[in-house]
């Protein structure tokens, strides 16, 4: 065999062999990298399955899902530097993702707005928690009194909660988040992403919608056939609220957020003397007597302080406490309505309108001691 000949013959080997290395590498799977996940690309690249059983076609369908997903969705955070746990044991959030739905309420007990969503929380916990779904309160503290364990156990079975209870007391999962808002539910879907969020109270509908999409999404990745609930929710022990006839914003005493004080020195700690003015405006806040400035509350130091405040809504709350029993009478313009004991740390309602308007709220106090932290309003 001539040299030319040697060297055609080798010419057709290396084309042939460079043709089945090409071929093979057509046929691997392609792996691309999307942030933290590694993405699946079967017949090369194009997104089809290339096997021909059910199980694979359907993993193959999932893949292009949580391919969607990574470029669409945040992913949920890990708790961070957790306190305790209410109606559970210790556990990570990753112990549940890929197995539950999981719905993330950040709220804190003396938050009238969490507590008007609470009810919703409980109807669907009662609801969806057989068919996937795990509800998760997040209780993330405004007010150091919101710290204390057994604070917070005692307003969860007030609130009738059974779904566990994280407590946030250093707001590390709060941070990690990025979240500003009481109340605010995330809504995680089997894969970790989070797929509806939603800021305050309302759209319960919307929400609830969510939940029983992601549930559903959730059988066809499992391959369940649990039977997803259908309908939205109307729990019965819900407060009525109409948020666009409530003129008045919540109004701190504390020293760190006094803006509203009206016959004092605002954002200063320590001792005032203060004496109510023949004349005051609405959504301003006035105090009678020798009040002790703190950076969340005020405590008054003598027996007969008095607080005034023209309101225009139809609730009247407020966030208080004492070392011992104080009471107070509240007056609705000018006609006693109510008197209450304070002591815990909670929130107390004072006022239970029948309509919508402008009131003036004033409170004798019996007592001293009494710390005052804010008036909300619904």
């Amino acid at each position: 065999m001539n040299r030319q000949k040697k060297n055609i013959i080798l010419v057709i080997v290396v084309a042939l062999i460079v043709l089945a290395i090409g071929y093979l590498e057509a046929k691997k799977p392609q792996v691309v990298q999307v942030g933290n996940d590694e993405i699946i690309l079967n017949d090369a690249g194009s997104g089809a399955a290339t096997t021909s059983t059910s199980t694979e076609v359907v993993a193959a369908n999932r893949t292009i899902v949580r391919t969607g997903k990574v470029l669409t969705y945040p992913r949920a955070k890990e708790f961070v530097d957790p306190q305790g746990f209410i109606n559970s044991d210790p556990f990570k959030l990753s112990d549940l993702v890929g197995k539950k739905v999981l719905l993330i309420d950040f709220w804190t007990y003396s938050c009238i707005n969490c507590r008007r969503t609470v009810p919703y929380l409980n109807a669907w916990y009662k609801k969806y928690r057989d068919q996937g779904l795990e509800i998760i309160g997040v209780h993330t503290p405004e007010f150091d009194f919101e710290k204390n364990y057994n604070n917070v156990a005692r307003a969860v079975k007030d609130l009738g909660i059974q779904y566990p209870v994280v407590l946030d007391s250093n707001l590390g999962t709060w941070t990690a988040y990025q979240n500003s808002y009481w109340p605010r539910e995330y809504l995680i879907d089997i894969d970790g992403f989070i797929v509806h969020d939603h800021i305050g109270e309302g759209d319960y509908d919307k929400t609830e919608e969510a939940i029983q999409q992601a549930l559903a999404e959730r059988n066809t990745a499992l391959g369940l056939n649990t039977k997803i609930s259908s309908g939205i929710s109307n729990p019965s022990d819900v407060i009525q609220m109409d948020g666009s006839k409530v003129k008045s914003q919540e109004t701190y005493f504390g020293s760190g957020r006094n803006v509203y004080l009206a016959n004092g020195v605002q954002g200063q700690v320590g001792s005032q003397n203060l004496t109510l003015p023949s004349t005051t405006d609405p959504d301003k806040l006035y105090l009678d007597g020798n009040w002790d400035f703190q950076p969340e509350f005020a405590t008054n130091k003598n027996n007969g302080s008095k607080i005034l405040f023209k309101y225009n809504a139809k609730n009247v709350y407020f966030v208080g406490s004492a070392a011992s029993d104080v009471s107070v009478k509240i007056f609705q313009d000018g006609k006693l309505i109510n008197t209450l004991t304070i002591k815990d740390n909670k929130l107390y309602t004072l006022i239970q309108g029948d309509n919508y308007g402008q009131h003036t709220l004033e409170i004798e106090i019996d007592g001293v001691g009494l710390e005052a932290y804010t008036f909300t309003f619904g």
